[in-house]
């Protein structure tokens, strides 16, 4: 039997009328259709009339040995329909292992696409949408969260995250310190669901916010990113130029590390150089 192949489809993240036709087509013609939770995913197939095809839990603590199962039932013919409790799988989600497994056996990899809070509550923002990054969930303490919070503090583009209801007002405390109080964000919550929220302001007043709110349902955080640090001026420029030279690197190559890093015109640069040269 010729191998058969990988659908990652796309499920509602709260109103099931945002399934697409593609998805239910999907799911109606997969052999297995693989799931983070089986009562979860069995309460969407029966609400859309679809038979009880076989199921595989594929969740953080299985999938590495569901795969290798699935994989061997695709290699046989198998169809394997991947889903995750809400949105697109492989996103925050499980499915990378799999997928990762699919196309190094050569398992052809396709996608029934459609809901994704992350790209819903980016574009419902207001925020710049042209270039961003996604960070998902941040580590929740040691040196592994802090090191995530200044980088993302330091991202000029426009940065996703998602957090738990419960550690949502931390985490607003923690990018608000880094990243100071008057840095825009938006905080989106129930998407597309009857009782849907999106919250617009400052970190500053976020941090006031998220204390009085509820908890209740998975947040997506929209961060502004970072303004463009001002020009560098005539002592910045000499000291990066005197720590290039004292590390080693010569006067040409100082000179072209420091205008790149400072985004200072070379000539500039060279000057101040030759201003080291006579005062040494």
């Amino acid at each position: 039997m010729s191998a058969g192949r990988l659908v990652l489809v796309a499920t509602p993240i709260g109103n099931l009328g945002d399934i697409t036709a593609r998805a239910l087509d999907a799911l109606r013609s997969a052999t297995i259709i693989a799931c983070e939770d089986t009562r979860r995913t069995g309460g969407l197939l029966t609400h859309f009339g679809i038979g009880k095809t076989r199921k595989v839990v594929v969740n953080e603590h299985t999938e590495l040995a569901a795969s290798r199962q699935l994989i061997e039932a695709m290699l046989a013919g198998a169809v394997v329909a991947l889903v995750s409790d809400a949105g697109t799988p492989g996103i925050s989600d499980p499915g990378e292992r799999l997928v990762g497994e699919a196309i190094r056996h050569g398992i052809e990899v396709t996608a029934a696409p459609g809901a994704s809070a992350a790209i819903m509550a980016l574009t419902i923002s207001g925020l710049p949408s042209a270039r961003w990054v996604f960070e998902g969930f941040l580590p929740r303490s040691g040196s592994a969260r802090t090191e995530r919070i200044k980088a993302t503090a330091g991202e000029r583009r426009t940065v996703v995250l998602y957090e738990s209801p419960h550690r949502v007002a931390r985490t607003i405390a923690d990018l608000s310190e880094a990243c100071g109080g008057e840095r825009r964000i938006v905080l989106a919550r129930e998407l597309t669901k009857l009782h849907e929220q999106v919250w617009r302001g400052t970190l500053h007043e976020a941090a006031t916010a998220t204390v009085a709110i509820e908890p209740l349902g998975e947040y997506v955080i929209v961060l502004d990113g970072a303004p463009p640090p001002p020009p560098a001026d005539t002592d910045d420029t000499l000291t990066a130029l005197q720590t290039a030279l004292a590390a080693g690197l010569d006067k040409k190559q100082a000179i072209a590390k420091v205008a790149a890093d400072l985004d200072v015109p070379k000539r500039v640069v060279y000057d101040l150089a030759l201003t080291l040269g006579r005062n040494t």
